[in-house]
Order: C-alpha cells, then structure tokens, then sequence
C-alpha cells in the first residue's frame, strides 16, 4: 500500500479518464482523495495533457516531486484511437456542437479513404479548432466561438506518424493515429473530411497511449481511489 511519503516523493498514476469528466475534474478529485487518506494538507498533483471531455483514455498524473517530469511526458507523441463520421461537420469538429452541413458521400470508396490516410502521414499544417482552450489575446478560443465572434487562428506544425482506418461501417470510420504533442484529432477529422470532398467529424475519441504508458495499466478513478486504503 502507498504512503504518504510515496506521494509526496512522487508517483507516476496512470488514469483511465472517463466520458464527460474534464481532465481538471480527474486531478482535483485525486488530489483531494490523496490529501484526505493521508493526512496530507498540501500537494502538487498534476497531468501530462489535457483530454476533452467527450474523450477517454489516458491520463498521466503526477504528484509531488514527479510533477517536475510533467513536461517530459506532454512532450512524448500519443496514440488514440476512434470514429470519423463522414458527410457531414460540425462547428466543434466533434459532438460537442450541432451538425451545421451536410456533404455528398456517394463518391467515397473504402480505397479512397486508405488513399487520403497518406495524405496526413509526416508533418502537416494544422489549424486548431475554434472550439479549443487555446489562449489568444487573454481569451480562449472557445470564449470567442461561443460568442459568435469570428477569430484569426494560426496554424500550427504536427507530426502524424502513423495513421490508419481500421473498420469501416458505413459512413463511421473507425481509426488509429500515433501524433506528436498539439496534435488535434478533432481537426484531423475536418481536414480528412475535406480530403475526402466531403465533412467529417469525430465521434468517439480514445487516448491509448502517451510514449510508453499504455491505458491498459491504467485505472478508472474510482478503483485507483479504492487502492489508496487496500492493503
């Protein structure tokens, strides 16, 4: 069983994040979890990049000392995995929003959507979605979509190392991708809608792995709170 002074020192807790939580939501939760255990009145505890809400998967945390390593781990590419829905977006690029329009799919083959995976693969310019935490004079840019304002974004280099479809199933396709750090999976589904001369969004999101750490040691919240007090 852990100790106080194992956290304090510094653990590496690997996260299974579930639907709807936000990535703060994990970390507060166990940080609270640890400081009532044990007694603990002040602790860093910290994550290793951020998951939307409507994404699952890994999680990184870090508490104590470890929390130094932060950067470390946010720098390491990430696999996900998930579903594109083709023909029509979203101004989200995801669920979180409407659709807003409809495109054609009669012209798509599953050997053209194989095809434009190639497209994607090395560095690629990418603009981040306007439904996005990114700051910008002070805002983020989610502040302004919900307002209705219209804002420049920039576009930025990500590297795509890996990426293919794995099942198709109508118009869901479903996906593996292994991508540098500021990599946005939501703008990979737009921009592959595109390719495709259609839309497309993302459905279901997974974080499978961030360099080494895989989801499949990781925990769900409520069993790793459960460890803190099981011999």
């Amino acid at each position: 069983m852990k100790t106080a002074e194992d956290f304090l020192n510094g653990e590496v807790l690997l996260i299974d994040k579930p639907l709807n939580w936000t990535s703060f939501q994990v970390v507060n939760k166990l940080r609270w979890e640890i400081r009532h255990t044990f007694n603990i009145k002040k602790i860093k505890v910290g994550h290793a990049g951020t998951l939307d809400p409507l994404a699952t998967g890994l999680l990184v945390i870090c508490t104590g000392k470890m929390t130094k390593q932060i950067n470390t781990f946010q720098g390491q590419d990430k696999e996900y995995t998930g579903t594109f829905v083709i023909g029509n977006t979203t101004p989200s690029y995801d669920l979180e929003t409407e659709i807003d329009h409809t495109f054609p799919t009669d012209h798509i083959t599953e050997e053209l959507i194989h095809q434009t995976t190639q497209q994607f693969i090395g560095d690629i310019e990418q603009y981040p979605p306007v439904f996005s935490a990114i700051k910008k004079d002070g805002k983020r840019l989610y502040e302004f979509a919900r307002a209705g304002e219209d804002v420049e974004i920039q576009s930025r280099t990500v590297t795509i190392s890996e990426f293919e479809i794995t099942k198709i199933d109508g118009n869901n396709l479903d996906f593996r991708v292994i991508c540098s750090k500021g990599t946005y999976i939501r703008s990979l589904a737009h921009d592959f809608g595109k390719a495709l001369n259609s839309g497309a969004h993302l459905s279901v999101l997974r974080r499978t792995k961030i360099g080494s750490f895989d989801v499949a040691n990781a925990l769900s919240p409520e069993v790793f709170i459960k460890s803190l007090t099981t011999k």
